[in-house]
């Protein structure tokens, strides 16, 4: 537990990885403390405003983020996150419509790869992979390595047209790998 006080949890997933972000706010005191992934990165004591917003970044590449404070009753509060300029829920919907999650397992190890459609930059657990890109007959392959594995994320466009028109698929070592989990976050 990191304080008495947390009063909203929130998990953000970006490409380098998911951050847990915690809100502890004194409403006497008006103390805030901002912790991600358990270690504290704003702390202000003793705030005579207790409504307001708080903002830091999270992640490897400084996505801004910002806690808005509201009271809605007497000493009732209401707490919301924005990511990236966005509300939290605007922030995942796009996310999910710019980026394709696997979580899968190699050699034992448990894998989150990201890709970013829009850059078609590719991330492993928290770290941008070095990739190749080819066109194919059918769309385009991009290639990289987990390991002693090669990789491959397929991306060609759907029979019937969907929303976004591109299906993407990922390969490992030539092969559909076992996905623990295909998610859009």
């Amino acid at each position: 537990m990191l304080g008495g006080d947390v009063v909203a949890v929130w998990e953000v997933a970006l490409s380098d990885g998911v951050y847990r972000i915690e809100f502890a706010h004194g409403t006497t005191t008006g103390k805030r403390v901002v912790y991600v992934n358990g270690k504290e990165v704003v702390r202000k004591d003793w705030m005579f405003k207790l409504v307001g917003k708080e903002s830091f970044t999270v992640g490897g590449a400084g996505t801004k983020a910002t806690i808005n404070i509201e009271a809605i009753s007497g000493f009732a509060y209401e707490y919301s996150l924005d990511v990236g300029g966005k509300s939290l829920q605007k922030f995942i919907d796009n996310r999910a419509k710019t980026t394709k999650t696997w979580l899968l397992s190699v050699d034992g190890e448990d894998c989150r790869v990201v890709l970013e459609k829009d850059t078609m930059d590719v991330w492993c657990n928290g770290q941008k992979m070095e990739t190749t890109g080819e066109f194919v007959d059918d769309g385009t392959e991009t290639h990289f390595s987990l390991g002693e594995h090669d990789c491959c994320i397929k991306a060609s466009s759907g029979g019937k047209k969907k929303k976004n028109g591109i299906d993407h698929h990922l390969l490992l070592d030539g092969q559909n790998p076992e996905v623990l989990r295909c998610a859009y976050f």
